[in-house]
Parts: C-alpha cells; sequence; structure tokens
C-alpha cells in the first residue's frame, strides 16, 4: 500500500500522527505501508476518509484521489471566477 506513505509524507505526517486520527495502530499502519499485512475493509474506509481519497484510489484501482463532488464543484467555481477575473482585465 505505498499510496497510502505517499499520501501520509505528502501531508509531511508521521505514522503516529495518521494511527492517532484514524484509530489504526502504528505497527498496522506500518505493515501496510511495508506490504507486510492488507487492510481490512474497515481500515481502509477510516484512510480514505482521513485522506479524503476514494478506496479505490488507496487499492490502486483508480488513479483520482479526489472523493468529494464538492471539492470538485468548489475547484471548478474558483477557477471559473480567476478566468472572470483575468477576462475582465483584458
Amino acid at each position: 500500500m505505498n499510496r497510502i506513505k505517499d499520501l501520509r509524507e505528502d501531508r509531511d505526517l508521521r505514522q503516529i500522527d495518521v494511527a492517532n486520527a484514524t484509530g489504526i495502530d502504528q505497527k498496522t499502519l506500518s505493515n501496510y505501508e511495508t506490504g507486510k499485512t492488507n487492510p481490512d475493509s474497515y481500515s481502509l474506509i477510516k484512510l480514505a476518509d482521513f485522506f479524503k481519497v476514494s478506496v479505490d484510489y488507496l487499492l490502486c484501482r483508480d488513479d483520482t484521489n479526489i472523493t468529494s463532488k464538492h471539492y470538485i464543484f468548489n475547484e471548478i467555481t474558483k477557477i471559473q471566477k480567476e478566468l472572470e477575473d483575468l477576462k475582465s482585465k483584458l
């Protein structure tokens, strides 16, 4: 589960930080990251919720790491506003 480690490191978090936030034991999290064990469905959901990604993303079944439609909508709205601002300046 390299994506768990990648997500954690991208956010400058330690394993213990993720463990405390998700309720998953730090040693268990370490085992997930090194591939010694695989997370059960409960742990996958906890990790996906914590990192705000899909379970499919964690399982490398999808390369899109955004789960929230609201997040996507907000990002599109921001881009539209920026484009309108640029257009008005021209």
